[in-house]
């Protein structure tokens, strides 16, 4: 009986190292693919920021041309805008003149309505009357007036 024990218990052992080896070798395998799964994850992870990150320099590049046009399209619009208002005060300057002239017109016509009124009736007045025409051309040299076009340049009006 003691041969028989010991005999059953030596195989036991051999039993029992032959399925903690086959027990280690199964969770060696496990290890492997988990090591395996592991690392395919983290390769596919590092995969996605990549394109997560070569798409945001793609947006960073295409907002930076975007930002790039809209300068552009604002200086422009803004060197149109400095020129219209150079040209408007240009006409705001030939309106206040224009005006200027023909108040002045609108008082000699004041003048002369007045002193045909005095020639016509008769009344008695010092001196001569000179003819219409010569106080005309008089006056129209004395106050200033020619018949030339008035100038300005938008540079008059730059601060």
């Amino acid at each position: 009986m003691a041969s028989t024990s010991g005999t059953s218990s030596g195989s036991s052992l051999v039993q029992n190292s032959a399925s903690e080896e086959e027990l280690q070798v199964v969770m060696d395998q496990r290890k492997r693919k988990r090591m395996i799964s592991n690392r395919e994850s983290a390769r596919r992870s590092r995969m996605r920021k990549q394109k997560h990150l070569d798409d945001l320099r793609a947006q960073v590049a295409e907002l930076s041309k975007e930002n790039h046009q809209i300068g552009t399209n604002i200086n422009i619009t803004t060197q149109h805008y400095l020129g219209i208002e150079a040209e408007n005060s240009v006409l705001r300057a030939q309106v206040g003149e224009l005006s200027h002239r023909l108040e002045s017109l609108n008082e000699i016509i004041g003048f002369l309505n007045v002193s045909n009124r005095v020639f016509e009736s008769g009344v008695a007045h010092n001196g001569p009357i000179e003819p219409v025409d010569e106080f005309l051309n008089l006056n129209a040299f004395a106050l200033g007036f020619s018949n030339q076009a008035m100038m300005a340049s938008s540079q008059m009006f730059q601060c």
